[in-house]
């Protein structure tokens, strides 16, 4: 036999076989199954699909917003003031010639903002509270709970101008004061699951077997108590939009001209009768947003509770 045919039969001879790990082929298949029912779940619910759409592009708009719009939102043309919808301008323009698309566009990164950070307070805030209510029980339950009643007692809107009033005029400020008028119910709804999850028997069993009170905590109280504090975050963000828009819409907010969400309205009220694109538009911007995450919040916690 030649030389050249030898190596001929070396290069097609097949090299070693690597081995497969057993469980690599299983979790690819249930990657792919998670990701059909995904799918299919979205599919089925073409609503809520379009709601995740109107949050994702309200998102973007808040983190990146020149991808909607290259206009500058503080600079405008005097010589076409109050020009309605059109292709140049989708949302028409103001009494000092500035696009309101880009105004809502940029104004959507401070009312988010606000809106977030109002969320982070509440569930910070009324989590620990719920939580160390809960999970310590006795006379500590029953002072926190009786703060959290006189908190309830109050109407969320009246605290938050209260709160405002107290701590001045600004996106930040308002976002606080949203922030704590909701505490209270996040504080009701986390003390209830931690007292629901603290009776469960596996935890009676971590006590039995000697685990401390911080490995009792943080491995099984808090992981199973989270999901319907986090579905209520999720509910709480529509609300705390409408209310940072509405403390904005009565002059707390950003000062002028800080395109935010509630000040477009307020600005715009005065040319309700030339110009009714300047309230209108905005005022359908919040409410898609608003209406998107209830969506969302809603489906979240329908899934949540057929575990």
């Amino acid at each position: 036999m030649s030389q050249s045919l030898v190596d001929d039969q070396a290069e097609a001879a097949p090299g070693p076989v690597r081995p497969v790990e057993p469980g690599t082929q299983a979790k690819a298949g249930r990657g792919r199954a998670e990701v059909r029912q995904v799918l299919r779940f979205l599919v089925r619910r073409p609503g809520l699909m379009l709601s995740a759409v109107v949050v994702v592009l309200v998102v973007l708009a808040s983190f990146w917003p020149d991808l909607f719009t290259s206009q500058d939102p503080l600079k405008g043309v005097p010589s076409e003031n109050f020009r309605g919808p059109s292709g140049s301008h989708w949302f028409g323009t103001d009494e000092l010639g500035r696009d309101v698309f880009s105004r809502v566009v940029h104004g959507a990164q401070l009312s988010l903002k606000a809106t977030i950070i109002a969320v982070l307070v509440a569930f910070v805030v009324g989590g620990l509270l719920g939580v160390v209510a809960g999970f310590v029980g006795r006379w500590v339950d029953d002072v926190l709970m009786r703060f959290v009643d006189v908190l309830l007692s109050i109407p969320a809107l009246f605290l938050s101008l209260a709160l405002v009033t107290a701590l001045g005029y600004g996106t930040v400020k308002v976002s606080i004061a949203v922030g704590i008028a909701s505490v209270a119910s996040f504080a009701r709804v986390a003390r209830a699951e931690v007292l629901r999850v603290r009776q469960a028997v596996f935890v009676e069993a971590s006590r039995a077997s000697g685990a401390r009170w911080y490995s009792v905590l943080g491995r099984h109280v808090l992981p199973n108590a989270a999901g319907p504090v986090i579905v209520l975050a999720t509910l709480d963000f529509g609300a705390s939009i409408l209310a940072v828009s509405a403390l904005s819409f009565l002059g707390y907010g950003a000062p002028p001209p800080a395109p935010e969400w509630g000040t477009l309205i307020s600005d715009g009220r005065n040319y309700l009768a030339n110009a009714w694109w300047l309230t209108a538009l905005p005022g359908l911007a919040i409410a898609a947003t608003v209406l998107a995450t209830n969506r969302i919040a809603r489906a979240l916690d329908g899934e949540w509770s057929r575990r």
